[in-house]
């Protein structure tokens, strides 16, 4: 059962009256002595004021191409931002601010305003289209927005169903009416927000098996929590370490990874709005970088586009996370480069990694032990603990967990106070964990979560689907991806152009990443008598 809660400092209490009652949520573990919070804690405190109070303010902070920011630049640009929030924008402690960019250096300074400012930071994919956006605003009561002036388009397409929204600026915005010139009119110093160690500070959604986004809510300490618990245990940073990878800020991977982590120990970062894997490792050299993060399928790309022989580059620790890493794919990586890939997995509701392995001791195959602060354990369909060897549900607890924003998927979650993930694991005699596959209908590619639901509601748009079907299947450089199985209506013919076309169709009215990349025409689907569609008769029907 969750703790009693401090006394918050948001003004407007949206997040808190909409908690899970302490009965539905998990355990929290505080063991560790670097666990223990005080009742005050902003994060943006501790991760970005506290470097130049302890006169490192001149250590760089963040890089990207032409960019170079000092802890104290952010700080500076962090804290006009707050003001403008509070001052031009009318926010009060506990609204919730939607962000959205490519991760770029205004998108970290808009992340800490709105912290600094007792806000509740809610991050977008770049990719999402106005249907995704209005489903997080409309959950989140989302009353302001900052946004890249080149992502605005389809937030302003969302926008008139969206009227919860009050307050946008945009950045990266050399007009008079953008958040630039706004911040120029402000001071360069800011006080806080005292907020309460468990005031909600993020609302990270992610989408479950019916498309419906779920909303995770997180406190300041669980951000703080976050940064003590496998980034010194296992990855073992440094101040001197340039971090640099894929994911997106919007992405808690991306937050931790290349925003949290590094800012925890004073060392610095690299942004990158393009980071497909031949950019990723140009920028490696260019920015020397030496701590990587990104998906398993980047680690192939670049390791396969080398072709052989040594690659040699400035990194000295890799991980990966966001899917399942095939053995073939560590393989390849410790070829190419010398470096063992730090496996991890993390979730959403849970902010980041709580199981990994370090680069000094892996097995092909496992995922590795719990990390210090967690514990796991693989429990069966009564709930009770299996023993080594048995494939089961993976059960979690830590100083983190879900937190679900009014959502009675919380249910399914967390049972008897642990967080079940949705993993299929088996644990071997020696402690460690070795993934199987997913427990749900959530496809996994290329590090996305991709929920079958969605993509089927997007291909029913089309004039010419009938009935459509979507599952994951294999894939050896994605892990998995998106198949789409459609039954057509009268009139239309199964043609390689009707695929493409059908492709474009889904890439227009959802994020384009979820699209279908295999389309088969069936004559029909496999159902209940009750109609309910069969999805497990349709992976096996992929598998023969």
């Amino acid at each position: 059962m969750a703790p009693a809660l401090g006394t918050s400092a948001h003004t407007d209490t949206f997040a808190r009256d909409r908690l899970p009652p302490p009965e539905m949520q998990p355990d929290y573990l505080f063991e560790l002595p670097a666990l223990q919070f005080p009742e005050q804690l902003n994060c943006a405190t501790e991760l970005l004021d506290a470097h130049v109070a302890q006169g490192r303010g001149d250590r760089v902070c963040i890089q990207a191409p032409g960019v170079r920011w000092s802890y104290a630049t952010l700080q500076d640009k962090a804290n006009r931002i707050a003001h403008v929030l509070v001052n031009q924008m009318g926010l009060v402690p506990g609204n919730r601010v939607l962000l959205r960019a490519p991760n770029n250096p205004m998108l970290a300074a808009c992340w800490f305003g709105v912290i600094k400012a007792g806000g509740i930071a809610v991050g977008t994919m770049p990719m999402l289209r106005a249907k995704e956006l209005k489903q997080i605003v409309q959950k989140a009561e989302v009353s302001h927005a900052l946004c890249d002036a080149r992502l605005a388009a389809e937030l302003k397409l969302a926008a008139p169903e969206c009227p919860s929204i009050t307050q946008m600026l945009c950045f990266n915005d050399a007009g008079p009416d953008g958040l630039e010139a706004a911040m120029a009119a402000q001071p360069a110093t800011f006080t806080n927000v005292a907020t309460a160690a468990d005031d909600c500070c993020i609302i990270a959604f992610t989408s479950g098996t019916t498309g419906q986004p779920k909303g995770t809510m997180h406190f300041h300490r669980d951000v703080m929590a976050a940064c003590l618990c496998w980034p010194p245990h296992v990855l073992r940073a440094t101040p001197d370490d340039i971090f640099i990878g894929s994911p997106p800020l919007a992405f808690t991977f991306g937050l931790g990874g290349l925003l949290l982590f590094p800012m925890s120990i004073g060392a610095s970062t690299v942004l990158l709005e393009r980071a497909s894997p031949p950019d990723l490792i140009r920028a490696v050299r260019v920015f020397s970088a030496t701590v990587m993060f990104t998906a398993p399928t980047s680690y192939r790309a670049i390791a396969v586009a080398h072709g052989g022989g040594t690659l040699r580059t400035s990194l000295r620790k890799c991980v990966s996370a966001g899917e399942a890493l095939p053995a073939a794919t560590r393989a390849l990586w410790k070829d190419a480069t010398g470096i063992e890939l730090i496996d991890g997995i993390g979730a959403t509701e849970m902010l980041h990694i709580f199981i990994s392995h370090d680069d000094g001791d892996a097995r092909p195959g496992a995922t590795g032990k719990a990390v210090p602060g967690y514990v796991a354990c693989v429990v069966g369909d009564d709930g009770q603990p299996l023993p080594p060897g048995q494939i089961g549900k993976l059960a979690v607890k830590g100083p983190t967990g879900c937190r679900y924003l009014a959502d009675e998927r919380q249910r399914a979650y967390v049972k008897d106070g642990w967080n079940l993930t949705g993993d299929a694991y088996l644990m071997d005699a020696d402690g460690w964990f070795h993934y199987q596959s997913r427990t749900d209908d959530m496809i996994i590619s290329a590090g996305y979560n991709i929920a079958s639901p969605e993509v089927e509601e997007a291909l029913l748009q089309h004039p010419a689907v009938a009935e459509c079907g979507v599952i994951g299947v294999v894939d050896a450089e994605r892990g998995q991806i998106v198949k789409a199985f459609v039954v057509l209506r009268g009139g239309h013919e199964a043609t390689d152009g009707l695929v493409k076309d059908l492709q474009d169709f889904v890439k227009q009215a959802i994020a384009p990443y979820k699209y279908p990349r295999a389309v088969e025409f069936v004559a029909q689907l496999p159902r209940t008598e009750t109609g309910k569609l069969q999805r497990f008769r349709l992976r096996s029907d992929a598998t023969r």
